[in-house]
């Protein structure tokens, strides 16, 4: 009998989950690099942290990030010199969302909201994140700097608080919904890594919507919200003009769906 594979802790996802692409008339084969896999990558090649450091951040063996590093640079390499696309899904990984105080490396903002907004959250209520900026859905998820929450309870907002992100951003926000306890999240754009992130996190995910936050909380709780179900803002796919910011134009009805 095989033994069970622990889940591994991620606190990041790819902005973009295909890489290397190539003819679309060509029959290539990907290469799957799966979310511990690229957690452990980014960890070791970009944070600079020691096998033993990124042990204790994912919670695993030290043994086993070794093994994990190993099979995601060959990965890598394959993708690269072999000209395949190199796609990142799956794995075993649970997303941080601050419940554990033994990080091993401290400060994470995201247990501070655990601790703050886990409790405060009684059994019943719906919690609603917004992206948010000057009372306004904020269209571009990945650099929002605050979220709007609304506690729903009844049909009726109970209560609302506007959060700051702490500088978190793409892949990363999808930990702090997580640690503020959100099951839906309205936004405007919003990329396929964050996307996955959050379905991973089960939070609902309301895409493609602008306008007033308050309203469109309203909107939903009486299943009047109109949005997209295939929104995306992928910033890897279209090139922006010098100066031109994803929330002049909105990704929630413009170039990024």
């Amino acid at each position: 009998m095989p033994r069970p594979v622990k889940c591994r802790k991620v606190c990041h996802f790819p902005d973009v989950l295909e890489f290397f692409p190539v003819d679309d008339n060509k029959k290539t084969p990907s290469i799957i690099l799966t979310i511990d896999e690229y957690e452990t990558i980014r960890l070791l090649d970009k944070e600079g942290y020691s096998q033993e450091q990124c042990a204790v951040f994912m919670q695993i063996a030290r043994t086993t990030v070794q093994r994990i590093y190993e099979n995601a640079r060959k990965k890598i390499a394959d993708a690269l010199i072999g000209g395949y696309p190199l796609k990142i899904e799956g794995g075993d990984f649970k997303i941080c969302d601050g419940q554990n105080s033994n990080c091993g490396l401290g400060g994470c903002y995201k247990q501070e909201l655990y601790q703050k907004y886990a409790l405060e959250k009684g059994e019943g209520m719906m919690r609603i994140a917004v992206t948010y900026e000057n009372g306004q859905i904020f269209q571009h998820f990945g650099h929002t700097e605050a979220f709007k929450i609304y506690d729903v309870e009844d049909g009726k907002v109970v209560h609302s608080e506007v959060v700051d992100t702490n500088g978190s951003g793409h892949g990363a926000l999808a930990g702090v919904l997580n640690a503020l306890n959100a099951d839906v999240l309205i936004c405007g754009g919003i990329g396929g890594g964050a996307q996955t992130a959050l379905a991973a996190a089960g939070i609902k995910l309301f895409g493609g919507v602008s306008g007033d936050a308050d309203e469109a909380v309203n909107a939903l709780i009486n299943e009047t919200l109109d949005y997209n179900p295939e929104v995306k803002c992928s910033h890897h796919e279209h090139n922006h003009e010098e100066g031109h910011a994803c929330g002049e134009h909105g990704c929630g009805s413009h170039s990024c769906h």
